[in-house]
């Protein structure tokens, strides 16, 4: 089977051809700024190393930060009815109460409040209001507004409301996009409800983007099905990723993680992903990435689902040096005398690093001075100070210590793997790590995870009175059919993960029970 995998950063789009469990070619070019200019240069260069042409393409996959920066940078964003079902309880406590000011303000269109909901051992907290709810969407389609989201009080535990709902505002909205909380899973109100509202505010910006992608596959000449990547490190078919792009924020680091796990065939390691702006250190467990287990935020919203671990840091290849603190009597040997990021080139790095004719000190020069890697013309930073360059170089070894360190759970010494266009800054010595690995194609790693990526479903829903046995075997057959729904071959499909938490607080038996189910791409 041929792939092609792509992944769409701030500074650089990388695109690899995957045969089987062989990288028959990658290539790394510039983002544009309009994304898809990239996308078409990356599989131009790719194509064209291709002796004979790529022959059939099974599936490309796409990794995307775009829907990330839209929320983080508030813009491209869609106006959002949200409904909340569950009066009278949480009245105190309205849609979109713990947002940012700033975003709230781009995303919040009409809230309404209407009366149903269910209590944590599935009993109604009282009758849903259909009348109310059929008013609300009656001012939605006066309103204009074409993005609904729409979440029920223990709506994982039963979905009844909410798909009463959708059946409404479908009957008065004709057209109008809906997100159902129950949808996106996971127990937390407020938490389930604001990842509700995101995914509905990108949803158009969704649609665009993966009708891009595709033209951008046409105009390259590739005829294969489009999947898009997961937070998770699995990925889904184009037509499931436009009703739920919020699966998709995280999935450039969990790219990078899980084609780190590919190239160097370890499941277990540190994983350090170095790019032109920052620095991302995950946990490789099991040949996938450790998920974070509290509160996820972004662009400073509040939610809870399948997203990784990871700590970012502003340290990359584009990365501006410059003076910074004491210079008098430094503790660590002049690192504290420099400053290396946030602050970065991006992009331009190769019109503003000293290395390639430019007149920025990025930690690129930094690390061609210092003899790291050999990139551009080593003469330009021939004269740069010593004692600077040292201080530099260790301010990135720092800064990269010190983030592994705190990724690290005990002191066991671990593997670590280097990987990014800018896995050059990555020290060959590092205290708790077993050993540094650098492979070949590391540079492209996030493209080469994207290529491999399995489809995946999950399942996080709270049974009662069903007993335990019947509770795993409901949410495993609810989890199937979403792997297979976001285009996995049922043939393929196993179980990853169950955990199996009974509420004893709770009457009636009940358990919260999480599933996750992956399988290969299905044939097309």
């Amino acid at each position: 089977m041929r792939r092609i995998g792509i992944d769409v950063g701030g500074t650089n789009t990388d695109a690899v051809l995957i045969e089987d469990e062989s990288v028959l070619a990658g290539v790394k070019t510039a983002t544009t700024d309009d994304i898809t200019g990239g996308i078409l240069n990356a599989l131009r260069e790719l194509l064209a190393t291709v002796d004979g042409g790529p022959g059939r393409i099974d599936a490309a996959m796409i990794g995307t930060t775009h829907f990330t920066n839209a929320v983080v940078q508030r813009r491209g964003l869609t106006s959002v009815a949200a409904v909340r079902i569950g009066l009278p309880a949480s009245a105190s406590l309205p849609p979109f109460v713990d947002w940012p000011d700033d975003l709230a303000a781009v995303v919040r269109g009409r809230v309404f409040m209407i009366e149903g909901g269910h209590e944590y051992d599935g009993r109604p907290l009282v009758e849903f209001d259909a009348a109310a709810m059929r008013a609300a969407a009656r001012e939605i389609a006066v309103s204009g507004i074409t993005s609904v989201g729409v979440a029920s009080i223990f709506s994982p535990l039963t979905s009844e409301c909410e798909e009463a709902a959708a059946v409404i505002i479908r009957e008065e909205c004709p057209g109008v996009d809906i997100t159902l909380s129950h949808e996106l899973g996971r127990i937390g109100l407020l938490e389930r409800e604001n990842a509700t509202l995101l995914n509905a505010s990108i949803i158009d910006l969704a649609r665009r983007t993966t009708h891009a992608f595709t033209e951008a596959l046409r105009q390259s000449g590739i005829d294969a099905p489009l999947y898009l990547t997961q937070n998770d490190g699995t990925v889904m078919l184009a037509d499931f990723a436009r009703k739920y792009p919020i699966y998709s924020f995280a999935s450039g680091p969990t790219n990078s993680m899980r084609g780190a796990a590919f190239l160097t065939g370890l499941d277990d390691a540190i994983v350090v992903d170095v790019g032109g702006t920052t620095t991302d250190v995950g946990v490789l467990t099991a040949g996938f990435p450790r998920e974070a287990n509290n509160v996820v935020e972004i662009g400073g919203v509040r939610t809870l689902f399948r997203m990784p671990d990871l700590l970012s840091l502003g340290l990359g290849g584009g990365s501006i040096v410059g003076p910074h603190g004491n210079p008098e009597g430094s503790p660590n040997g002049g690192s504290d005398r420099v400053s290396v990021g946030p602050v970065s080139v991006g992009h331009r790095i190769t019109e503003e690093a000293l290395v390639f004719g430019g007149n920025t000190l990025t930690a690129t020069d930094i690390a061609v001075a210092a003899g790291m890697v050999e990139l551009g013309q080593p003469g330009m930073v021939a004269s740069l100070d010593p004692a600077m360059v040292k201080a530099c170089s260790q301010r990135i070894r720092t800064m990269i210590d010190e983030a592994v360190d705190r990724m690290k759970v005990d002191a066991t010494p671990v593997p670590l793997i280097a990987v990014g266009g800018g896995a050059f800054l990555v020290p060959e010595d590092l205290p708790g790590v077993s050993t540094v690995i650098h492979v070949e194609h590391s540079g492209v790693a996030n493209a080469v995870g994207a290529a491999i990526a399995q489809v995946s479903g999950e399942v996080d829903q709270v049974f009662s009175e069903v007993g335990r046995d019947a509770a795993i075997a409901t949410a495993t057959e609810l989890a199937r059919q979403r792997t297979i729904d976001a285009g996995a071959d049922p043939a393929t499909l196993s179980v990853v993960e169950v955990e199996d938490l009974p509420l004893s607080y709770v009457p009636g038996d009940s358990r919260r029970v999480r599933v996750r189910i992956v399988g290969d791409t299905a044939a097309v």
